[in-house]
């Protein structure tokens, strides 16, 4: 049986976009108290908030953006590999108990090995992931269990392991986790609760949902516990013409600032993510009905860049396609971070959410 939709936003420090270039304050508190409770007053589930190896603190922005809210939910991406698992299990426990049980937790093996040595981190792509796997197993024993306990893994040894401090949320703190390479597929399948991955087109889609959940059926859990999770970039306008027209203006604006900065381009992504995102766009400009893939392309698909172009309601539509396959999250972000996620909150999540009511009907009147 499909979950009614949810929906994750993202809040960032300062503003800025890929076609707004960051300017100071590098923290800017006031910005970030106005764009989380934009998407609170939209009626979003959470906000996603980032990690980058050079960028604020995720955790304690998160902390600040829920001291301004009361309702919405938090995914905060962590890093394992530079705290250690019994603080992190006390630093995520005591944000859940500080903004009323708001947690979550979006666990980042790290796809770039040149962004991890930022950090000091010097493990290649497939032991990362190993230990992302040791490190989350160890966060739920922290979470759930009532006695200190001894653990002598492959990354991590400790005696007498404790917190204090457990989560509001029973049995745990929810865990998103991601990757495409069949290591992190495998690993998703034993310690996911939500499998997140950018946007891919429907057959993409398709094909990973399978993956996942028979991942998670040969680890013994039941395939349809876990959920997924898909990340866009929506491009709206009144007319599929005008939307379009935007998305032109979009792409024009990235191809020129990329053009400005001094040694932009050139790598070859590592993350299988990554891949993916240009095995699509390498289909064409765009995919299915609108997803388009010029920027994935443009900026080398190191991130969420996939995007659905056209009205609230073409869009919607499309987002129903990928929830009749299993998503039923969705992370939306706009190149208009706060003006964007006001209009989705206007817009998009009422038209999704009655685009899913109405199949939903459908298939209720069929039967």
């Amino acid at each position: 049986m499909a979950h009614p939709p949810q929906f994750i936003g993202m809040i960032a420090h300062r503003a800025q976009s890929e076609i707004h270039p960051p300017q100071d304050p590098v923290v800017d508190p006031d910005y970030v108290s106005r764009f989380a409770r934009a998407h609170e007053e939209g009626g979003f589930d959470r906000i996603l908030v980032a990690w980058g190896s050079t960028s604020p603190d995720a955790l304690l922005v998160a902390g600040h953006a829920a001291a301004a809210t009361s309702r919405i939910g938090f995914m905060v991406a962590h890093r394992p590999g530079f705290v250690a698992p019994t603080l992190a299990a006390r630093q995520f426990a005591t944000f859940d108990h500080l903004s009323g049980g708001r947690a979550a937790v979006h666990i980042i093996s790290g796809g770039s090995s040149a962004e991890q040595r930022k950090d000091g981190d010097w493990l290649d792509h497939d032991q990362r992931y190993a230990r992302s796997e040791e490190y989350v197993a160890l966060l739920k024993r922290l979470w759930t269990e009532d006695r200190p306990f001894n653990h002598e893994g492959t990354y991590y040894h400790f005696e007498q392991g404790f917190a204090e401090v457990k989560p509001i949320q029973k049995p745990h703190i929810p865990v998103f986790f991601g990757g495409s390479s069949d290591v992190a597929v495998d690993i998703a399948g034993r310690i996911a609760d939500v499998y997140a991955f950018w946007g891919e087109t429907l057959d993409q889609a398709r094909e990973t949902i399978a993956r996942v959940r028979t991942s998670v059926a040969k680890a013994g859990r039941d395939p349809h516990a876990i959920r997924f999770s898909m990340s866009f970039r929506p491009v709206l306008a009144a007319s599929e013409e005008a939307a379009w027209a935007r998305a032109d203006r979009i792409i024009a604006r990235i191809r020129e600032l990329r053009a400005e900065a001094v040694g932009s381009g050139g790598r070859k992504p590592e993350s299988i993510g990554s891949k993916r995102l240009l095995e699509a766009a390498a289909g064409g400009r765009v995919r299915d009905a609108r997803l388009w893939t010029e920027v994935a392309a443009a900026v080398g698909a190191g991130a969420n860049t996939t995007a659905l172009v056209g009205t609230a309601e073409q869009v919607a539509d499309s987002l129903a396609d990928y929830h009749a396959l299993g998503v039923d999250t969705f992370l939306i972000r706009g190149f208009d971070p706060l003006e964007d996620a006001i209009e989705y909150g206007r817009d998009l999540l009422p038209a999704t959410r009655a685009a899913i009511a109405a199949r939903g009907a459908i298939r209720v009147a069929a039967e």
